[in-house]
């Protein structure tokens, strides 16, 4: 879907993104990952042309950006900036309809579109009448979510898009986004500074430093197969948290029971993390949860060995 080849952005003489290469496939979350400064927002900013690079090529099914019209391009990427980015003086009914008024919808197709992204991301249809600042940060976020997504475009290009949210409600913004269906069909660029965060969305994550990419992977492939120290130290502080996250019931062969699945709807893609969250919170469940860390344990030793 998205090709990005030898791609190189210099600023006053100093590179930003130096030589970098790699793909974001069909209706995957990959996930730009990296500490301030690496590169990571401008790599993002040079697929929808917002920053143009100085060499290099970076193709759309085929397509290189170059070709097209920077409108056009951009009309077929949705783009979620850090802050939500809405315009203050507009109304969130207007922030929503932006894009549209560009394609020139007609009103009732975006009111009904509108409202069908109000309801997917669990906003009231009061707030349309309301100007950003009297939002959450978190009605904010959902607001440009629905922003972003109103034209139904393929790709969607994410900058920061939950940095500025307290933890509670990334949580819950991360269980909503996981769980939308809006955007299982979409080829998506998540940059982000949050190790977890990366781990909890990405499909794939590519790790930067100083403008180059130093590996990329799935969760798993960072975490037991890191291919130098830079990339092992990166996950250190949070590595046991993260192999919890990663790895999922199905990774764990001896933790098989119907009724334990049936009881606290577990499927075999559910993490290590939020099983063992549930079988905490009542301490008849103690064997079983006991059973887990024991089965996670072995499986552990299995894949750093």
């Amino acid at each position: 879907m998205i090709t990005v080849e030898s791609v190189s952005k210099n600023f006053n003489g100093k590179p930003a993104v130096d030589n970098i290469s790699f793909q974001a496939h069909d209706k995957e979350i990959l996930v730009l990952l990296g500490t301030s400064g690496c590169g990571k927002t401008t790599t993002l900013k040079m697929i929808n042309r917002l920053i143009e690079a100085d060499s290099g090529n970076i193709l759309i099914d085929g397509k290189n950006i170059r070709d097209q019209k920077i409108e056009e391009l951009r009309m077929g990427i949705g783009f979620v900036m850090q802050h939500s980015g809405l315009f203050p003086h507009y109304s969130i009914k207007q922030n929503i309809a932006v894009v549209p008024e560009l394609l020139k919808w007609d009103k009732k197709k975006t009111e009904s579109r509108t409202e069908e992204l109000l309801h997917k991301l669990h906003l009231s249809e009061d707030v349309l009448s309301r100007f950003p600042s009297e939002l959450s940060g978190g009605q904010q976020q959902r607001v440009g979510i629905a922003r972003a997504l109103i034209a139904n475009s393929p790709i969607l290009l994410m900058d920061e898009p939950f940095g500025a949210l307290d933890n509670i409600t990334k949580a819950d913004i991360h269980s909503e986004f996981k769980s939308l269906e809006e955007l299982k069909n979409k080829t998506i660029i998540l940059v982000t500074h949050d190790v977890q965060e990366a781990f909890e969305l990405g499909h794939r994550i590519c790790l930067m430093d100083k403008g180059k990419i130093v590996q990329t992977g799935t969760p798993k492939e960072m975490l037991y197969h890191p291919e130098n120290d830079f990339v092992k130290d990166f996950f250190a502080e949070n590595r046991l948290l993260l192999e919890y996250k990663v790895a999922t019931l199905r990774d764990i062969n001896d933790f098989n029971s119907e009724r334990l699945f049936d009881e606290f709807n577990f499927t075999e893609n559910t993490n290590i993390w939020n099983a063992l969250q549930k079988l905490s919170s009542d301490h008849k469940n103690t064997a079983h949860y006991e059973n887990l860390i024991r089965a996670f344990n072995e499986y552990r030793k299995l894949q750093i060995a």
